[in-house]
């Protein structure tokens, strides 16, 4: 028997201990009078009146001395100090007192005071177990050091660091800060389907799964939320987002996972340039909450919100970082080049999915202060509008900072014969062996027939957002529960 099992061995054992004491390991409910960052906000006026409170929470470390026993009860938002002493609390309650352990859930009431050190602390006058916890918690500065330990047993990561739980704090109201920005410029909130029977909206391979009581009809986990929230633009909604998880059958490296959360959002009678500084409002704003004078620290680096984005095209940044310009080159000439710059090329691959390899891998590092990449090649955006100056690009623009993509946005294609055009180019890549390649969707098609108005799209990633807002290097650590590799 290893030390844990024994550990939790003794930890069973002591159940019977607290039956003798007619105690109820696992009692229903607790009411509370505060949670303990109310208390710390009320600590004088407590003090002063040596008030009652009633308090829940995790022990999170115990210490006696004789007659007298101090414990540190920890609830989500704080840690107080709780002082036992056997005059007070009597004999019964401080041997309860004497067999809880680090990690049980208890309830206390008692009156607030301060120690002869000075130290804010709850006297407690009754005493009350409400979780027996089996497993003992990592020792403080040792255990559970190992990452992926850490991911796999998040709730343990949770309990033991404070800074973990604040990540995912800030995270909840980085969303929120999202929705209150459209909100705020009447978009309306909706919902899509997960579940499609033609997956589309980008270029990604889907997950697959089968419907039996649909006649074993296959359908998609949706990889975007794209094609229905314009659907519905056609019907007359003029502003729609939605904040939702999408699914991508692809690599895991520290800004992809394959269950992700994106917002998209979508107005009629807007154009990508409207949509630049709906991103810039909803960034400001997050500076705003999170940063200092719109400046906010990732890494190494001090990264400036405060005078908006830098706005430079797709083509010339690819020429400014590799010297190269690959507006007039073929498809064969871009490979060329994509291969004397240290990059694979293979035949399924179209001149658009080269030309976005090598700018992932010669251009994104690089743009680390707030940069909106714009118009790009028309065979990488085959639900954009052609730009109004140049057919061979689209009106499109991805936001970048701290060397990577935190959105995309179009002025979206709503003609339904180029639109039919673009899928057909996506099937042909498809048959290449291009896995990524959009399918058609006709019922899309037909949608656009009954004519969508002009309109301006975006996706923003909410899990990069939320990485940029908290100094996180790697999608894992914004995430509750990231995908892993299973356990041997």
């Amino acid at each position: 028997m290893d030390a844990q099992h024994r550990l939790i061995q003794d930890r069973m054992a002591k159940i019977a201990r607290y039956e003798e004491f007619g105690v109820e390991v696992y009692p229903r409910r607790f009411d509370r009078s505060h949670r303990l960052v109310e208390v710390r906000q009320e600590e004088e006026s407590l003090v002063a009146a040596e008030a009652t409170v009633r308090l829940a929470g995790r022990l999170v470390s115990k210490r006696r001395h004789g007659k007298m026993g101090f414990a540190d009860l920890e609830d989500q938002d704080g840690r107080l100090q709780l002082w036992l002493r056997k005059d007070v609390v009597g004999d019964e309650a401080y041997e309860i007192f004497k067999l809880m352990e680090v990690g049980d859930v208890i309830g206390v009431e008692g009156s607030m005071c301060r120690t002869q050190k000075g130290e804010t602390s709850c006297l407690v006058q009754h005493l009350q177990l409400l979780t027996k916890s089996l497993r003992p918690l990592p020792e403080k500065w040792h255990g559970l050091k190992d990452k992926e330990a850490r991911y796999r047993q998040r709730y343990v990561d949770l309990i033991m660091n404070r800074e973990v739980r604040e990540t995912f704090e800030k995270r909840a109201r980085i969303l929120q800060i999202v929705r209150d920005v459209l909100l705020e410029e009447r978009f309306l909130e909706v919902e899509t389907p997960v579940l499609q029977p033609v997956y589309g909206g980008a270029t990604a391979r889907p997950f697959t799964t089968v419907h039996h009581a649909l006649g074993d009809a296959t359908l998609y986990l949706r990889i975007a939320d794209e094609l229905y929230l314009k659907r519905l633009i056609v019907g007359g909604f003029d502003r729609v987002f939605e904040i939702a998880k999408d699914f991508r059958n692809e690599g895991i490296d520290r800004t992809h996972n394959p269950e992700f959360t994106m917002m998209e959002c979508y107005a009629a009678y807007w154009d990508y340039n409207d949509m630049m500084e709906l991103v810039e409002q909803i960034l400001r704003r997050l500076a705003e909450e999170f940063g200092e004078d719109g400046k906010i620290r990732y890494g190494e680096h001090l990264i400036d919100l405060s005078e908006g984005f830098r706005r430079v095209t797709f083509l010339d940044l690819l020429r400014e970082h590799t010297g190269t310009d690959f507006r007039d080159l073929d498809r064969s000439a871009t490979a060329s080049r994509a291969e004397e710059l240290g990059l694979e090329v293979d035949d399924s691959m179209g001149r658009g999915k080269i030309l976005d390899e090598i700018f992932s891998e010669k251009v994104e590092p690089h743009l680390i202060q707030p940069t909106f990449v714009c118009d790009h090649p028309v065979e990488l955006s085959p639900l954009a509008k052609r730009h109004r100056d140049d057919p061979e690009l689209v009106e499109r623009f991805e936001p970048f900072i701290a060397g990577f993509e935190v959105g995309n946005s179009f002025t979206e294609l709503n003609d339904p014969r180029d639109q039919r055009a673009r899928f057909e180019e996506q099937l042909r890549l498809k048959e290449a062996g291009d896995e990524e390649a959009q399918d058609l969707d006709e019922d899309f098609l037909r949608a656009l027939e009954y004519g969508m108005p002009p309109t301006g799209g975006l996706g923003m990633g909410m899990d990069r957002l939320v990485m940029l807002f908290t100094d996180s290097h790697s999608i894992r650590d914004v995430l509750l529960f990231p995908q892993l590799r299973p356990q041997e």
